[in-house]
């Protein structure tokens, strides 16, 4: 069953400004990392890398499940927002005391001094972000990505200004910690303004029972997922140097451009749209089904392509003192290939209202993960033995999460393969094209990698048009809309 033209529409303009907002903020983003990547040392980059994993679970439990519970809201009212506000607020006032009493320890963890005031001062940030959870859960709600759109440009713009300007100062890491404190800053403020909206004078524990019931489960599953996310920067700062946890940070980094914010990008604009048909089990299949297919059919290529040029892209965008992050980012990429399909299984258990699978499945995926990582540090594998475990970790990931996924949509593992797997296979044959290519041609590396991205795009959208792959003719038609807006101003 087609989705309704109003719920389409919707779901086409959420779509379309999500994705100006990737390739405006993110492209801003990028380009300013390739400046400071060029400006600043690979140790730099090292030891935010080490303070990473604290940040983010921090991040994680100021939210506390509460941003989706409150998206899955039918009737959220002015005192749930304002219930929550309060406790965010709270909650990220407490994380900031603790990391400030525990960076010294933390710092000799990883036997660097320095790391006690980066943490201290960047971790500030957790006290300014949970400003903006609740207007950034209205707009999610509303399905309103445009007004995000632009404060994250904005954000994104001015705080890469500061950190360049600091960086050529010679703040060395500094530039990077007030960039992403600046950053928070003006996200914060802009979304203040933008959304217009002051909490009430009231707490109740009735609308936090409610939300936390549904929410509890998410902060659980998020902060595992979060750790295990970031646990690589744990392993590699505590067993090797800082530098080299700078190739990895920059390395994953960049691999992430791609899959983590496209797939954050469909998910945000998708998880408030199937939570408005959740109950009609046919449309919401049929529509979840579609957007699996076309995730895979934007991220697979890309992702693989990324992975053929990985050499030359290196070299030109971060220069000759990065080389030891090729081979790091080349298996992230394809690491990354599976994300977003990963990540659509767990927002469609959100949407059903099984936090409980949801905990389950995370609990399930991370102790194939652990078993993994225990295998690649034991036998003394190296980064590259790591970054080969989450890869491992992905296909098993899918298999288990297809598996409780079928009960909530009726769409098995068995019946995903087949839908996707012709996609999986030209986006490889087409990295396979692009690879032999670089081999062949003994040119510059601009003129390389333009021959091999022009003729990667080309062959795939050939073999896709000769395999008959129904998505092309999806994203023909999104970009035709995106076209005939443009004109229309």
């Amino acid at each position: 069953m087609e989705p309704q033209p109003s719920l389409k529409k919707k779901t086409i303009g959420g779509l379309l400004w999500s994705f100006g907002d990737l390739i405006g903020n993110q492209g801003i983003q990028f380009l300013i990392q390739i400046i400071l990547a060029r400006l600043l040392l690979p140790e730099h980059f090292g030891l935010i890398g080490m303070i990473l994993v604290f940040i983010a679970l921090s991040n994680s439990l100021v939210d506390s499940g509460f941003t989706q519970a409150l998206i899955r809201e039918r009737n959220a009212s002015q005192t749930d927002y304002s219930t929550i506000f309060y406790f965010n607020l709270l909650i990220s006032v407490l994380i900031y005391v603790i990391l400030y009493a525990a960076a010294p320890s933390i710092s000799r963890f990883f036997d660097e001094p320095q790391l006690v005031s980066l943490l201290r001062l960047l971790s500030i940030g957790i006290v300014i972000n949970a400003f903006a959870i609740i207007p950034k859960a209205m707009f999610a709600k509303e399905v309103n990505f445009k007004a995000q759109a632009k404060i994250n440009l904005s954000s994104s713009i001015l705080s890469g200004v500061i950190a360049v300007v600091l960086a050529v100062a010679g703040y060395g890491v500094w530039s990077l910690v007030l960039r992403q404190l600046s950053m928070n800053a003006i996200q914060s403020l802009l979304f203040a303004i933008s959304k217009k909206w002051i909490p009430s004078l009231v707490f109740s524990i009735a609308s936090f029972k409610r939300l936390f019931g549904f929410g509890w489960k998410l902060l659980v599953s998020g902060l595992i997922d979060t750790f295990y996310t970031n646990v690589y920067f744990l392993i590699i700062g505590r067993q090797y140097s800082a530098a080299q946890l700078g190739y990895y940070t920059n390395a994953s980094r960049f691999s992430e451009i791609i899959s983590q914010n496209l797939a954050a990008t469909i998910l945000r604009v998708t998880y408030p749209v199937l939570s408005s048909i959740q109950d009609e089990h046919e449309r919401l299949k049929q529509s979840y089904k579609s957007i699996t297919k076309l995730a895979a059919f934007l991220i697979f290529p890309v992702m693989v392509g990324m992975a053929a040029v990985g050499e030359p892209l290196v070299m030109l965008v971060f220069g000759e003192k990065w080389l030891q992050m090729i081979p790091y980012f080349q298996l992230l990429s394809i690491a990354g290939m599976l994300y977003p399909i990963l990540a659509l299984d767990l927002s469609l258990l959100q949407v059903k209202g099984r936090s409980d699978l949801y905990l389950l499945l995370e609990i399930i995926n991370k102790i194939s993960l652990t078993i993994l990582l225990f295998l690649a540090v034991w036998l003394e594998l190296g980064v590259i033995g790591l970054i080969t475990a989450a890869i491992l970790n992905t296909y098993l990931e899918f298999f288990v999460n297809s598996h409780f996924s079928k009960r909530e949509v009726s769409y098995p593992a068995k019946e995903k393969v087949r839908d996707l797997l012709p996609i999986y296979l030209l986006s490889f044959l087409m990295g396979a094209v692009v690879w032999m290519l670089g081999l062949l041609v003994d040119t510059t590396i601009v003129i390389q990698l333009l021959l091999q991205v022009t003729i990667g795009m080309l062959f795939y959208i050939a073999a896709c048009r000769v395999a008959n792959i129904a998505e092309l003719k999806t994203v023909y038609g999104l970009i035709l809309s995106l076209l005939k807006k443009v004109r229309e101003r």
